[in-house]
């Protein structure tokens, strides 16, 4: 129960939190179809709250994400976590309740989706498409012609702030077509919507009209025109402001609007349209005749007449063209060849044109198809999603919104292309719907056991210094030796014994230099490269003298010793020891050849590093000598 009070407020806060931003995003994709129109505020109401529905299923994952990512980071990071499995409550133990708290939610998504989510859709394109139909609200501008009137471009010089008298007014009427249009100019007028407010009312005075009247001319090149002069005139322009509903019918026969039974259904009545079309359409290929002769025949067995897809005449397998034209007249040739023409071009676009119905339909089944899967993609995404964020939130054991937040929106981000990349080739029929639908769950879901494995295990997944020590190990890096006089020492360094353990280090770097080339060739490197099992037994023989000699007394043999280099077992210094992955790595020049180049500057620093053994001792074996010889 902790950790169900614990999470429930952090998940109804992230809810509304994330639905509120895909919401700001729908807003701003369609501001343009909303504002200047003189809507209601209630209608608006109405379009967000059904789009809030609608915007559900892309919240409610990245809400579960954040949430159990913030709700385990807290109890981690107060080191709650800590002191439940010191108790012996395990991980699981602990998101035993969340666990069964995401089924709930998980069932309730699939029924969302199921029962409200096609009812929300409808309601909202239904709403949305009424909208992009209002007219606007009725603005004139100053200064430049205003098109927002069907058939209608009007201009006004300037207008009147108080009474709204508009001076200055050029009006082109296209409602009779453009070759019948008609110009109007006044120096003044008002306009005014009337109360049904279907139509303008627009009075004008002192002015002129010019009309053009192409249909009543007989010839294109004298075309009869009248000009009007007039005092006063009035204008009754159709102009509909009403915002006028769109019926839900149409909507609700989209797939955006059908239920699992009603998707199945339309599936399996489009599958066998489609399949009965594409019969009817192989049947015709096979019976239309060609050079007059049919590719069927009826032939009869027995009692019964069978009909077989066999020749009916037994065509010749290559044909003499020009057999068919010799003796006819160049005229005729001609005809020949362009009645075959247009007899194939009306062929190859009657089969293009049957295609096409083919193509629409079958896209028609994958949007059905679609929208059946998402029934149950999301319900899985959420369970996937709590089973990311909580052993996350265990691991990196930060709360707040700082890095949770940064995490679950990288998460999101990566699952909403991958889930938008899936959705674009299943729709355009690159794969097979299930497999774009369920391509997301298939990524994310490798990522859901391993970070709940890790988190079981209290593995470090995001511990710096252990990926650190993993580059190093893989390409090395220098390392300093630091040593430091010790002010008491038990077992004081024999000089005879120091001298004899130098010479043996110097004498087995001589044998590991001498048993390894100074620059292998690009196969030698591969199949044998620098021994690591020497390398090793030289680095613990140096590792054993440095401790021996670092209980030295003087202090010129300590500064000494700090010369030492830091022997590596690097993975370049030798790839591989399974000689066929050598070999195709040897094949594969390409891709070995990167290998080979690095391999040899880490050889060549290593190379150096032994011979400094050699030098350092040399001079150590020196120093010691001198100091037996002078006591």
């Amino acid at each position: 129960m902790f950790v169900l009070r614990s999470f429930v407020p952090l998940f109804v806060m992230t809810f509304f939190i994330c639905l509120f931003i895909v919401l700001m995003q729908f807003l701003w994709r369609y501001i343009d179809d909303l504002v200047g129109k003189g809507l209601g505020v209630d209608v608006i109401a109405e379009l967000f709250f059904y789009a809030a529905l609608t915007m559900i299923p892309m919240a409610l994952p990245l809400a579960i994400l954040l949430a159990s990512l913030m709700t385990f980071g807290n109890l981690g990071e107060h080191f709650e976590l800590t002191a439940m499995k010191a108790a012996g409550v395990s991980l699981i133990k602990t998101m035993r309740p969340l666990i069964a708290l995401m089924v709930v939610i998980a069932i309730g998504a699939f029924f969302f989706q199921n029962n409200v989510l096609p009812v929300a859709q409808t309601k909202m394109w239904t709403l949305l498409y009424s909208m992009k139909q209002k007219s606007p609200e009725l603005e004139i501008p100053e200064g430049v012609f205003y098109d927002q009137i069907p058939g209608y471009n009007l201009y006004v010089e300037s207008k009147h702030r108080d009474n709204g008298t508009l001076y200055g007014i050029m009006i082109y009427d296209l409602s009779k077509g453009f070759d019948n249009a008609s110009i109007i100019l006044a120096d003044s007028g008002k306009l005014a919507m009337m109360e049904d407010k279907t139509h303008l009312f627009l009075r004008l005075w002192q002015g002129e009209s010019f009309e053009n009247l192409k249909e009543a001319g007989r010839s294109v090149r004298n075309v009869p025109y009248r000009r009007e002069s007039f005092t006063q005139k009035d204008i009754l322009v159709s102009f509909d402001a009403n915002f006028n509903r769109m019926d839900e019918e149409g909507m609700r026969n989209q797939y955006v609007g059908k239920n699992i039974s009603e998707l199945v259904a339309t599936i399996d009545s489009l599958s066998v349209r489609v399949d009965s079309m594409g019969r009817s359409y192989g049947t015709m290929v096979m019976e239309q005749p060609f050079f007059g002769l049919k590719y069927t025949r009826t032939v009869f067995k027995g009692d019964s007449s069978v009909e077989e897809r066999v020749p009916d005449v037994a065509l010749p397998k290559v044909m003499n063209v020009d057999s068919l034209l010799r003796g006819s007249s160049s005229a005729s040739q001609v005809n020949y060849i362009r009645q075959a023409i247009n007899k194939a071009t009306y062929q190859r676009q009657e089969y293009e044109f049957k295609g096409m119905v083919m193509k629409d339909e079958r896209k028609l089944i994958r949007r059905h198809d679609i929208e059946m899967q998402k029934k149950f993609t999301l319900s899985f995404a959420c369970i996937i999603f709590f089973f990311i964020g909580a052993p996350l939130g265990a691991i990196i054991r930060k709360g707040g919104l700082g890095m949770p937040l940064v995490i679950s929106v990288l998460l999101f981000i990566f699952y909403y292309i991958i889930d938008n990349t899936g959705y674009k080739m299943a729709r355009d029929g690159r794969i097979a719907v299930w497999e774009g639908m369920w391509l997301s769950s298939a990524v994310l879901l490798p990522m859901g056991i391993f970070f709940t494995y890790k988190a079981v295990r209290d593995s470090a997944v995001f511990n710096r210094d252990a990926y650190l020590n993993f580059f190093r190990r893989l390409i090395g890096s220098n390392q300093a030796r630091h040593i430091v006089m010790k002010e008491m020492v038990i077992d004081d360094v024999v000089p005879e014994v120091a001298v004899e353990r130098l010479r043996k280090l110097v004498s087995e770097a001589e044998i590991y230099l001498g048993a390894n080339a100074r620059r292998p060739g690009y196969c030698s490197y591969w199949l044998r490269g620098y021994s690591r099992t020497g390398l090793r037994r030289l680095s613990a023989m140096l590792e054993d003298t440095v401790g021996y000699m670092s209980n030295s007394r003087d202090k010129v043999v300590i500064n000494k010793l700090m010369d030492y280099p830091m022997l590596r077992s690097l993975w370049l210094y030798h790839p591989t020891n399974y000689r066929p992955a050598a070999w195709c790595a040897i094949v594969l020049f390409p891709v070995g050849l990167p290998v080979y180049l690095v391999g040899l500057r880490q050889l060549r620093i290593l190379r150096g590093e032994v011979e400094r053994i050699e030098k350092v001792s040399t001079e150590l074996i020196d120093i010691i000598e001198k100091t037996i010889s002078t006591t």
